[in-house]
């Protein structure tokens, strides 16, 4: 049987800048989610010895078991009806405590903090001028263009020339790009002797080090 005891918990705050009357200059948002692991006891059978496994890398059957691990979170949107409006940015920290490693209580496996920085920026591109005259109904719509022979021909609008499936405005709005960085200051994992593979715990670390990523969304 495995006993497991713990507490998880999460705190997060949000700050409207609205609120000191000065203007909109967006929100703020603070998150902190964690778990502390009490114990972890394991008893292979009912005549067996129950095993504390808590705070210790537990090897390839067990995987990783640190008492404290954490990550806390802040994050900007910018105000609603400007060019801020569509900026979305945060750094996030992740913690992983110390522990010991699974070779016996005699060295310790150090805390590992790392940094993550990602900021968003949709494209929420306004209508024509023309366009709001008459929501819906262009004030130009339905001319007609004079084609050789007493035909007549439909001609786009020029107030959603720019709004039609080709136009550049179609293509950028809805969408979003995406850049950045996780692991910002390059930290290698500490070394984890207990693994006999790669020296590092793959349950909450990894080894690639800096990542650079970008992204591009568009909504239909």
């Amino acid at each position: 049987r495995t006993i497991t005891e713990g507490l998880d918990y999460e705190a997060s705050y949000q700050l409207d800048t609205s609120i000191f009357g000065r203007g909109n200059l967006g929100v703020f948002t603070f998150t902190f989610n964690g778990d502390y692991l009490a114990r972890y006891v394991r008893q292979a059978t009912p005549e067996s010895p129950k095993l504390d496994f808590a705070n210790r890398f537990g090897g390839p059957r067990l995987g990783s078991l640190p008492r404290n691990r954490w990550y806390t979170s802040l994050f900007y949107d910018g105000p609603a009806g400007s060019w801020l409006g569509g900026l979305d940015a945060g750094a996030i920290v992740h913690y992983i405590g110390q522990y010991w490693d699974g070779r016996g209580l005699t060295r310790r496996i150090h805390e590992w903090t790392t940094l993550d920085l990602v900021a968003n920026y949709t494209f929420n591109l306004p209508a024509a001028v023309a366009q709001n005259e008459v929501a819906g109904y262009p004030s130009d719509s339905g001319k007609n263009a004079d084609m050789k022979g007493g035909k007549g021909k439909n001609v786009i609008p020029v107030s959603t020339a720019e709004y039609n499936p080709c136009g550049w405005r179609a293509w950028l709005n809805n969408t979003t790009i995406t850049l950045g960085v996780n692991n910002v200051f390059d930290f290698s994992p500490p070394f984890v002797a207990g693994t006999d593979e790669n020296g590092y715990d793959k349950w909450v670390a990894n080894i690639r080090g800096r990542t650079w990523f970008v992204a591009l969304t568009k909504r239909f």
